[in-house]
């Protein structure tokens, strides 16, 4: 059965861009920033438009409107539920917020208004194949799998939405599918994985079945998904790809109006604007072509 939905899952061919002009790329108008962090490490934005925001400074996440205005917080240092020693990384859906809190080996559940509901940690389980540590990074599928970087054992563990453990896939044993250095993690709206992995990008389809990888040669910080719209970025450079269609170009985006685009940590992009999360605020383009 999983050979048989690996045959018939889309085969990704990929046309990196680095440097063409030529093939329609998407050009961003710089417009403002909003919000004020002090060391920002990743966002994630619901559909209905709001951002959640992990600091490592403040070892806190913020509820954060379009406007910027910072609506709700939790969080802190420590390792009582609802406390992060470094979240690294959120992950936003319609009714709940998971939050990856590194250092205490766990992710943390909340509702859309940061009410803490559970945890999830493994890490001395007596079975080695459930357990992770110092996760990076977290998606959740359309089922309500929950995908988790385990930074430790370099691999990717699935469990569902009840938190029972399902598989791991990635890990040493994959072949030429194994991560070496995994940094972050994607979804795409029908359910494969799109994991960093030092300078490329590996890809599997929801059954840890090795689809494809891309190599961009280039040091990669961040990667989202946002309603098929794909985002991979670098320190200063973004690349964008369309997942719509079965053979999607990734490309580079053009910016005008500001020329201090640096220090690049993630990158999405929501109803033609682009949004851009650096260490203390969000820089919004909106789309001009």
């Amino acid at each position: 059965m999983k050979q048989k939905y690996l045959f018939l899952s889309f085969c990704i061919v990929i046309i990196v861009s680095f440097y063409q002009d030529n093939v329609y790329p998407q050009e961003y108008l710089y417009i403002n920033s909003i919000g004020n962090f002090k060391n920002a490490v990743s966002f994630s934005i619901t559909p209905a438009g709001i951002f959640y925001v992990t600091d490592s400074s403040t070892d806190e996440i913020y509820k954060v409107d379009s406007l910027g205005n910072k609506l709700k917080y939790a969080g802190g240092y420590g390792w009582d539920s609802g406390l992060f020693d470094d979240p690294t990384d959120v992950c936003a859906t319609v009714l709940s917020i998971f939050v990856c809190d590194k250092n205490n080996h766990r992710i943390e559940r909340f509702d859309k208004d940061l009410n803490y509901i559970s945890q999830l940690y493994t890490r001395e389980n007596d079975d080695k194949n459930v357990r992770f540590g110092y996760p990076l990074g977290c998606a959740v599928s359309q089922q309500g799998d929950l995908f988790i970087l385990d930074s430790e054992n370099k691999r990717i563990i699935k469990f569902d939405l009840f938190g029972n453990y399902i598989q791991n896939f990635g890990g040493y044993d994959a072949g030429k599918f194994s991560l070496a250095n995994p940094l972050k993690l994607a979804m795409s709206d029908n359910n494969d994985v799109f994991v960093i992995d030092n300078d490329k990008i590996v890809v599997y389809d929801q059954y840890g079945n090795g689809l494809n990888t891309i190599d961009l040669s280039v040091p990669l910080k961040g990667i989202q998904i946002v309603f098929n719209n794909l985002t991979v970025n670098s320190d200063s450079t973004i690349y964008y790809a369309n997942l719509k269609t079965q053979n999607f170009i990734l490309q580079k985006v053009n910016f005008q109006g500001n020329d201090e685009l640096k220090e690049v940590i993630s990158s999405l992009i929501f109803n033609d604007k682009l949004y851009i999360l650096t260490s203390t605020k969000i820089l919004v383009y909106q789309r001009i072509k």
